[in-house]
């Protein structure tokens, strides 16, 4: 099987590009420029997911497509998250079509379905919620919109993956966050600090991605479909971080504010940084005030029945590899 796996520098991608590779398929990466970390054999392609022909060029002959490329962030303009990730997922779909590619797997997020409020144990049937806090989970959602759609179109099978808080030694941007805030002192903890959410340590969205792949095709239960994917077991965010950073021997969260406060202070900072267009990320913001205070974890029933997902990394073995890399990290890796 040619594969070719968007975003495949990045810390997911680069992590499914492994796999496929490791199991003997021609796997290409797309991204913008060349990757040292990648494994021997696998091809690197230079190109914006912008830039329509060079897309689908590369995706010539291709027999399944991972779209993992994507802009995310709390923070900026619109038109920038629009032109990534739906006008590039657009450009995905159509290279597929024009050269008959059959299988797309979608990375998209569980952040599609959050509003402001808790999400416990929902399933895939929850609802898009009417608005949303940021661009972000705005343009995934329309995003996974495309994709569903797209479903059946000139033989192509599309799957849509929602893996939440992607973590694992080598993670370039969930753990390097909190790191980064706890050594400047501006580490808050939000909320009642009891809040359960979901994680997916990187092996486990990885093997997820090539199982939906393996289960993709016209007709098959898994066509057309949207799933979470989790580690399996909700955590209690702020004891993780705290456990995180006391292993690390890093200071915890010394202070604490109400969900009301934070989302308030986001309201205002959001306001004072649009009018003054000001890029750089505010200190808080309301959908990161949310993230922090309310519960979101979520059923994967559906992976498991559907395509035979199951967790291949534990929590606890995750997060003492994790430890044990940050013990000798001095730069956080580029990807």
């Amino acid at each position: 099987m040619r594969v070719l796996v968007t975003g495949g520098g990045g810390f997911l991608g680069s992590h499914i590009a492994k796999r496929l590779n490791n199991r003997g398929n021609r796997v290409s990466v797309l991204g913008r420029r060349q990757y040292s970390h990648l494994d021997p054999g696998v091809e690197t392609i230079q190109c914006d997911i912008r830039d329509k022909r060079g897309l689908a060029s590369a995706l010539k002959d291709c027999d399944a497509v991972f779209h993992c490329a994507a802009l995310a962030g709390v923070w900026g303009g619109a038109e920038k998250y629009y032109n990534i990730n739906v006008e590039g997922t657009r450009n995905v779909i159509d290279g597929c079509l024009e050269h008959g590619v059959k299988k797309l797997i979608f990375t998209s997020s569980p952040s599609v379905v959050f509003g402001a409020s808790d999400l416990e144990n929902v399933d895939e049937s929850v609802p898009y919620p009417e608005t949303y806090l940021c661009h972000y989970p705005e343009s995934k959602a329309m995003a996974e919109r495309l994709v569903v759609t797209a479903n059946g179109r000139e033989g192509l099978a599309t799957v849509s993956l929602r893996p939440h808080l992607i973590w694992g030694a080598r993670d370039p941007h969930l753990v390097p966050r909190i790191l980064d805030r706890a050594k400047k002192g501006n580490l808050i903890r939000v909320g009642n600090g009891m809040n359960r959410v979901d994680m997916i340590h990187v092996e486990n969205a990885a093997s997820a991605h090539v199982q939906a792949c393996d289960a993709l095709r016209p007709g098959s239960p898994v066509s057309g479909q949207c799933y979470f994917i989790s580690d399996g077991e909700p955590v209690v965010l702020w004891d993780w971080i705290d456990k995180l950073l006391t292993a690390l021997d890093w200071p915890v969260a010394g202070r604490t504010v109400s969900y009301k406060t934070a989302w308030l202070l986001g309201a205002v900072l959001e306001g004072v940084y649009g009018v003054l267009r000001v890029e750089r990320e505010p200190l808080m913001t309301r959908f990161v005030a949310a993230q922090l205070a309310t519960s979101h974890y979520f059923d994967i029933s559906k992976a498991k029945k559907d395509f035979g997902y199951a967790p291949v990394i534990s929590p606890d073995q995750g997060m003492n590899e994790m430890i044990k890399y940050l013990q000798s990290w001095q730069v956080p890796p580029a990807y």
